[in-house]
């Protein structure tokens, strides 16, 4: 860890692990983001991909849109007034939730390329998309700029694709004993094919996935101390 990284992590943890949306601070994780679709689609590892290519397709470019749409009515502050989001949080949904719909028209025309007809098995949650929290949920925050959309969708978009390839694969083994296909073993509980199986094996990742998480801020905050203590001894050496 370099020593800026270490001052700012020993400054404020919370605010450092908060823009890591990978593994700190996963949105679905950590936040609850974008559970149907774990729950009900990714009961395999092949629409688990299916569905990390279509959110990879559309949370960027539509958070990308959307930021750049929304300055029509932007808002000025970290905590705005209850009568400046009365006037403009209605407006700024429409401008999300429409910028996802028409990513998505742009969107669905290649996944039909890639997928054909598996799509279907998708569903009516693939549309539904375009007014999943785990796109729109900032039009009710301040104004992002263009680069901050650009990485942090990024970001987000590699946190919620390796959710669902490891949930997906997990129910895949669980309820048919293969991983896209391929036997391992024989199946150990096929009712992980279902929605209710999808929250049981989700609760499970989630909670180990957050004991990692807890383990993982100790870590970082014994090496952020070990960094800035060995930089404060050298400072000390030099100026004896």
């Amino acid at each position: 860890m370099r020593r800026d990284a270490a001052e700012r992590f020993l400054k404020n943890p919370e605010k450092y692990a908060h823009h890591d949306r990978v593994f700190l601070n996963n949105p679905a994780v950590m936040q609850g983001m974008g559970l149907a679709p774990l729950v009900v689609l990714a009961t395999s590892g092949r629409n688990a991909f299916m569905l990390a290519i279509a959110v990879a397709l559309l949370l960027t470019p539509s958070r990308l849109l959307a930021c750049l749409l929304s300055r029509a009515v932007p808002l000025n502050d970290e905590e705005p007034s209850a009568e400046e989001l009365e006037k403009k949080l209605l407006f700024r949904g429409l401008i999300y939730c429409g910028s996802a719909a028409v990513v998505y028209f742009l969107v669905y025309p290649i996944l039909n390329a890639l997928f054909g007809v598996e799509l279907l098995s998708l569903g009516v949650y693939l549309p539904l998309l375009v007014v999943e929290p785990l796109l729109i949920y900032r039009f009710g925050r301040v104004q992002e700029w263009p680069r901050k959309a650009f990485s942090k969708g990024i970001r987000i978009t590699v946190g919620y694709g390796l959710l669902l390839l490891l949930v997906g694969c997990i129910r895949e083994w669980l309820a048919a004993g293969t991983v896209f296909g391929v036997t391992l073993t024989r199946p150990v509980l096929p009712m992980a094919s279902m929605p209710a199986g999808g929250f049981i094996v989700l609760g499970v990742v989630c909670a180990v996935w957050r004991a990692l998480v807890s383990w993982r801020k100790k870590d970082l905050r014994n090496e952020a101390g070990n960094v800035v203590g060995m930089y404060a001894h050298k400072e000390v050496n030099h100026k004896q």
